[in-house]
Formats: C-alpha cells, structure tokens, sequence
C-alpha cells in the first residue's frame, strides 16, 4: 500500500467489482474515461485479474483510492502507457463522489503516485491529458508540479462538439547514479 497525506493506495481486489462497475458504467464521467459502452462485471473481474500482474508484463496499474481516517473507498487513480524504456507513463485519477472533491484527497493520492512513479518505478516523467475545460483537474495536475507543454486541437469527439486536450508532463530531474 502506498501512503500520503490523507489516503492510502491499495490494489484493486475481486471485493472491488461492486464500486468498479459502478464507477466505470457512470455515463457522466465516460468522457472523461473514454468509455463508450458500458462494461460487464465479467470483464471487469477479467480486468481485475490482470492488474494483479506485473507492470512491467500489463504496462499499466490501478490503484483504489481509499481515506486514512475511516478507511472510505473515493476513488482510483491509473498508471498506464507504462514504458520503461523511455521512463515514461501517463496518469489519470477520479474521485468519483462530488462531496469529498476539494479536500486534497486528489492531491495526495496524485502525490503518492509521483514518488511511487519516480522512486520506485525510476521513471523520468509522467503525463496527463486533461480536457480543456475540466479546470478541477487542470488546477490539480499543476498544484502538483506537471506544466502544460502542449495543447491537442480539436482533439475530443464530445456531445457538446468538438474540444481542445491539455497535454501536461511532469519530469523527474534528480541525477541518478
């Protein structure tokens, strides 16, 4: 398990299947997820089954997002488009309920994740996309050090048309022996 502030990172566990379908069949956040059909439990048990393997074999990782203080599960954070050979992976965190966004959950578990990347995994960088609009995550990625290095044009297909990608990376500049 990984620590930080105010949340613990844990695996995802087969327990998990409940709040995993429902979080991954929300229509409200598929966008932010890039889902467009809804899953089943039988996939999403398949998938749980995978992200108890290795990074290095599944080039990504999940983790469950839970409070230290009363153990709540809130939310889950990727790592994914693992790559060790360039050092580099992306990452993209939800804290699904709207009443325990804003108090630094978000950022802690953002912050495990970087020293877990970085101190443990050795990468170089990570990254993020972020829709142009969605400003809670922007202001997150940025409180945590990522800068905006690039902008995608007309980059998501959504219902309200067509919207620009924010393209965030972190780098690791600790000289490594």
């Amino acid at each position: 398990m990984l620590k930080y502030g105010q949340v613990i990172l844990r695996p995802l566990e087969p327990e998990d299947i409940s709040i995993l379908y429902h979080w991954e069949n929300d229509p409200e956040i598929w966008g932010i997820s890039n889902t467009l059909l809804p899953f089943s439990k039988n996939i999403l048990l398949k998938f749980i089954e995978i992200q108890s393997g290795d990074i290095y074999e599944t080039k990504q990782t999940r983790f469950i997002i839970e409070t230290i203080e009363n153990k709540n599960t809130i939310g889950i954070i990727d790592i994914f488009d693992f790559d060790p050979y360039h050092q580099r992976a992306g990452i993209g965190i939800l804290i699904y309920d709207r009443c325990n966004r804003g108090k630094g959950y978000a950022s802690d578990a953002l912050q495990a994740v970087i020293n877990y990347s970085f101190d443990i995994l050795r990468l170089k960088q990570l990254y993020a996309t972020i829709d142009v609009d969605n400003l809670p995550s922007k202001n997150l990625f940025l409180k945590c050090g990522f800068k905006i290095t690039g902008i995608r044009k007309d980059w998501l297909n959504t219902l309200e048309g067509w919207k620009d990608e924010l393209f965030l990376q972190k780098i690791n500049n600790k000289d490594r022996l």
